[in-house]
């Protein structure tokens, strides 16, 4: 008889991935008529995870009617026939389970057994909650350090999309069992969606604990695809199948890349090797559905989903994703269908009661169309800035489809959220948004309204011309383009329509391009997945559109758009680009000679290097003694930012005015621009000032602090043009405040513009301004002649929000058509 140490060695095999040797020992202890039922389930267990599937079903079909009252062995049953294809047996099993629960309840007290149930449970349907406090929460005060716990409710929650509950779980486990591969296999899928990187330490963690884990390898497999790392993909695969030969994912996999390479007969044959044995497995069309959407291939993900659902019309999975994949290529009647009923079959999926629930936001919303866009916006935000919308988007589809030969055959979805959570559901399913301000999948685009953004005001203008720009490239390849292609031709687009949008060679940029930051070409999309940083994917961006100006400059735009055919046509990215420009491994060492010359361009008469961190202090004279080069970027920010402290606004302008002379594209909130314009303000030097903010606002997008000043310094000196140029630039950031609309109808008032000043007024009005009678008033003045009632009635209002309003009765008299005696007698009586 076997000892109780020889179960336990057999386990720890399994858990190593050493299954060829469990399936060995287990053998022998059931040859030798070993009766605990866990040698058989040990047993069962190695061989499908060596894809010995046949084998393991004779091997179960003689263990369970040896233990009748096995709940254990019945689930493992259940997955063993499922992997065979018999479906209905498998089925069976379930039900087994199900009537030895309720007949022998007292039998299964034990923490495997009611795991087994709670499991069990789940698939039959029962509600999640319930599950958990009867099943799971009591195991775990009888024993906080059993894995199979944690690693079921874990399971539950990354199957209901609660990731944060799922990373709790997992997290938890590895307190007791820190190198159990299958708890950080569990937590790897939990960070998936937010954190690519830690998800592939916790995967290569896992693979130390257990080599042979397929499933660590196959969330590897997915990152890779993503990543565009397509060769390392395969090898990966091939990995796989040398440890499980019939793993369905495995082929599935495989299906995905002979598709994304244009192999219409390999992807046939690995997708039938995926179904040999269960020839309407759901989860293998699903999987190469899901992976092509990942692509932003969501037409043809969508038919996979159809096949899946075809398999097995109450998949779950391939419904919420189908459900996706619809609202994401404009099919939102449909998409929004299959969200309800995903949510109706299991109400604890958070994703499908995240898009429920964002149905009745956008029903909310306003609708704003013309021929080619259907724009909808927060019903208060339509009326302030739709038109503009519109107008944006029309100058975008003017310019960039007749610069790409593209004509628009159908309207344009255009989502803008008032909420970031809206805005990450729509676009993610989930809440959270990691930093995006617009996203486009086609012929939809979603994007962040002004009123969304927390962290930073960003010109709106700019991201719907960024996200257009991709439905125009996204179209002409039917999608098939590497992500690094795709943003940096929308990024290259920006700034070709405006100079300063888009983003620009910096400081930071300029010691990542000479450092050891610069992609290689080739690898440029998994810059954007396997980035360091926030500021390493707003690199890879920058990057990206760099490659794309390298490209244009040196072959001109003919090539570009002769790539993006080339990829309509299934082309792969680096031969499109050698066809039509030159061979890869010159266009590599070309672009790094661009980009490098491009950096060690930016300020040549300043010096980059960074000084010790720690010689860094207040005070300007401990700066000039520590860090004494005169010419150096870095010191002459340092100095010139302790002269405003210490209020040496006179000396503070040399370093300034030299740091501008030498670097005279600085933006930002840090620039030198800013600071020369203070010490200005300061000395009451306002004609500087002005000509300092005035240089800011031509190069920085997103400069709204010096928009407004410039717009106060404008009404000071009666210079409406500057008033009404900066009004425009304030509004292409955020069209939601009061102050740029006030200011514009200023303007407008004073140039002899009365219905573009009116417009302006009108517009303030919806924005609550601090002084709603004024407006009322101006509006009132504007209306007089043209439109008498329209005059009154606003008149009126400004009365009823400011009753002692003396130069309002007085309009009000004069509209009401009082003679000039009377009138100047009520406005006497009038008190002030």
């Amino acid at each position: 008889m076997a000892s109780a140490e020889e179960l336990m060695d057999a386990r720890k095999l399994l858990l190593e991935g050493k299954y060829a040797e469990c399936e060995k020992v287990t053998k022998q202890a059931i040859d030798d008529s070993e009766y605990d039922e866990e040698w058989r389930v040990l047993h069962g267990k190695a061989l499908l995870a060596q894809g010995k599937y046949p084998e393991a079903l004779e091997a179960i079909t003689k263990a369970v009617p040896r233990y009748y009252s096995s709940v254990r062995l019945r689930l493992l049953s259940w997955e063993i026939h499922r992997a065979n294809g018999q479906v209905d047996r498998a089925k069976s099993m379930l039900s087994e389970i199900n009537y030895l629960a309720g007949s022998r309840t007292y039998a299964y007290r034990d923490a495997a057994s009611m795991i087994t149930l709670g499991r069990t449970a789940l698939m039959l349907g029962a509600d999640p909650k319930r599950v958990l406090e009867t099943f799971y929460d009591p195991l775990k005060s009888q024993d906080a350090t059993n894995r199979e716990i944690y690693l079921a409710t874990g399971d539950l929650a990354l199957e209901k999309h609660d990731f944060e509950m799922a990373s709790k779980e997992f997290q938890t486990g590895l307190k007791s069992h820190p190198k159990d591969a299958e708890l950080l296999y569990g937590l790897a899928r939990a960070y998936a969606p937010s954190d690519r990187q830690t998800m592939v330490k916790l995967i290569n963690d896992a693979l130390k604990a257990n080599q042979n884990h397929v499933e660590a390898r196959l969330l590897m497999i997915d990152h890779l695809i993503d990543a565009e790392q397509y060769d390392t993909a395969k090898s990966t695969i091939d990995e796989v199948i040398k440890i499980n030969p019939r793993h369905p994912e495995a082929w599935a996999y495989q299906s995905v890349l002979a598709h994304l390479k244009n192999n219409a007969a390999e992807e046939k044959r690995c997708r039938e090797e995926a179904l040999k044995l269960w020839k309407n497995n759901p989860k293998v069309d699903h999987l190469i559905g899901l992976n092509l959407s990942q692509k932003y291939r969501f037409a043809e993900g969508a038919e996979f989903q159809r096949q899946a659902l075809k398999f097995d019309p109450e998949y779950l999975p391939a419904k919420a994703q189908l459900a996706q994949d619809y609202l994401r290529i404009g099919k939102t009647d449909e998409g929004w269908i299959l969200a309800d009923e995903v949510h109706r079959a299991d109400e604890y999926d958070v994703t499908a009661y995240n898009l429920t629930t964002l149905k009745g936001v956008l029903d909310s919303y306003a609708t704003i169309t013309n021929q080619y866009f259907i724009v909808r916006m927060p019903a208060k935000e339509g009326p302030i800035f739709g038109d503009r919308v519109l107008e944006l988007l029309e100058r975008a589809r003017t310019n960039l489809c007749t610069k790409y030969g593209f004509e628009l055959k159908q309207p344009v979805v255009v989502e803008i959220f008032g909420s970031q959570k809206d805005f990450g559901v729509r676009t993610f399913g989930m809440p959270d948004n990691p930093g995006f301000l617009g996203v486009c999948f086609g012929k939809v685009i979603t994007a962040n309204s002004p009123s969304a953004q927390v962290s930073r005001s960003a010109n709106w203008e700019a991201v719907l011309w960024h996200e257009f720009c991709h439905v125009v490239t996204l179209e002409l390849t039917r999608n098939r383009m590497p992500r690094w292609l795709s943003e940096g031709i929308s990024v290259y687009e920006e700034r070709q329509a405006n100079p300063v949008w888009g983003q620009h060679m910096n400081a930071r940029y300029r010691e990542m391009v000479l450092g050891e930051d610069l992609t290689k070409v080739s690898e440029l999309s998994g810059a954007f997945l396997n980035a360091k940083s926030g500021l390493h994917v707003q690199f890879a961006y920058y990057q990206s559109s760099l490659v794309v100006e390298y490209l244009v400059e040196k072959h001109g735009i003919e090539a570009l758009r002769k790539i993006l055919k080339d990829l309509h046509e299934g082309v792969g990215i680096n031969e499109a680009i050698a066809k039509n420009t030159q061979p890869m491994d010159k266009v590599e060492k070309e672009f790094a000679a661009y980009a490098k010359k491009l950096a060690e361009g930016l300020a040549p008469q300043l010096s980059f290097k960074k000084p010790d961190q720690k010689s860094v202090v207040p005070g300007v004279e401990i700066v000039d003694q520590l860090l004494g080069d005169p010419r150096n970027y870095y010191v002459l920010m340092q100095k010139s930012a302790a002269l405003l402290r210490e209020k040496k606004w006179a000396e503070a302008k040399e370093p300034l005015k030299q740091l501008i002379e030498a670097y005279p594209r600085q933006i930002g909130s840090d620039s030198a621009y800013y600071m020369l314009a203070a010490a200005h303000r300061n000395l009451k030097e306002t004609a500087e000032e002005r000509a300092a903010l005035e240089k800011l606002a031509a190069i920085d997008g997103e400069a709204v602090d010096a928009y407004l000043r410039l717009m106060e310094i404008g009404v000071e000196q009666q210079d409406w043009k500057l008033v009404q140029v900066n009004a425009d630039r304030f509004l292409a950031v955020n069209p939601l405040l009061a102050q740029p609309y006030w200011f514009a109808g200023k303007s407008n008032e004073a140039t002899g513009n009365p219905e573009r000043a009116m417009d302006a007024y009108k517009r303030l009005l919806q924005l609550d301004p601090a002084d709603p009678a004024e407006v009322h008033f101006r509006l009132a003045k504007l209306m007089t002649e043209k439109n008498p009632a329209g005059a009154k009635e606003h008149v009126l209002r400004a009365l009823e929000e400011a009753p002692r309003f003396r130069e309002a009765h007085g309009l009000l008299l004069k509209l009401q058509g009082t003679n000039g005696v009377a009138a100047e007698k009520v406005l006497k009586e009038t008190p002030k």
